[in-house]
Formats: C-alpha cells, structure tokens, sequence
C-alpha cells in the first residue's frame, strides 16, 4: 500500500512529537494521530520535511532543555 502510486496518505504525529505517513483506507495504529494534512505520498513527505525540523523525541529535547537550563543556574 506504501509504494502504489494512487494511494492517498495523511501526515501523523505521535506523543514524542514523531512525524510519519499514513495511508487513509487504514485505521491508524495506536499513539498515533492525523494532523489534518492528507496527499499523495511526496507531498506528504514534503510536508514532513517542512514540519519536522529537530529529529529528536520531545522527551529527550525536554531533558536536554532541563539540562541546559541546570548549567546555567
């Protein structure tokens, strides 16, 4: 389904903050949740590579946030 040329996906986001595809005729797998963007495979993509700009989970950029905040103190 990933790799046929028509099928239609939306952009997901999980609880980390994570961003991947997801084709529409598919129920969306637990933690994950559709951001409102739906395209062809490359636009989405696209769309991700406009969105996702620090590759790293939430928690380890809020841990390393609390860190940089602890040096500075």
């Amino acid at each position: 389904m990933f790799d046929v040329p028509d099928t239609e996906f939306d952009v997901v986001v999980n609880d980390e903050e994570q961003y991947s595809i997801w084709p529409v005729p598919l129920p969306l797998p637990g933690g994950w949740k559709a951001i409102g963007v739906r395209g062809k495979k490359e636009e989405c993509l696209s769309r991700i590579e406009d969105l996702w700009t620090d590759q790293r989970p939430r928690s380890l950029r809020e841990a390393m946030d609390g860190e940089t905040l602890r040096t500075h103190e």
